[in-house]
């Protein structure tokens, strides 16, 4: 099998030497996003869960550009700076991925994250 690279402008533009997701067979790579508002370029950082939708909304629209959405997605990577905010991410999270079609998942406190952010997430999604 080949990789081949998936780009879409309604996303943030990779912030270092990675691809917003790569395509492998037909499952689909996406890296972690952050709460980069692709229009503007600005981060969205009012609140712990505008954040969390920014960061939902930029995962939304590389799955659009692969004919995906959430209910594709099987695995989510989420890294969170405060484990203290872990239930309202929940709160966001679950509005994008109902308990029908929840992938798995796990959520981990780290030290830092680009920019300074406070979450970041990956997903693995498949046709």
């Amino acid at each position: 099998m080949k990789k081949s690279i998936l780009e879409t402008s309604n996303a943030p533009a990779p912030v270092g030497p990675y691809s917003q997701a790569v395509w492998y067979g037909n499952m689909l790579f996406a890296s972690g996003q952050i709460a980069i508002d692709p229009a503007s370029g600005n981060l969205i950082m009012d609140t712990i869960e505008a954040e969390t939708h920014q960061v939902m909304k930029n995962i939304g629209a590389i799955l659009k550009e692969g004919g995906l959405d959430y209910s594709h997605v099987i695995k989510a990577s989420v890294f969170v700076k405060d484990m203290n905010l872990y239930s309202r991410i929940n709160a966001v999270y679950l509005e994008y991925f109902g308990e029908e079609f929840a992938p798995a998942r796990e959520l981990v406190e780290v030290a830092n994250l680009p920019k300074f952010v406070n979450v970041e997430i990956s997903v693995i999604a498949g046709k």
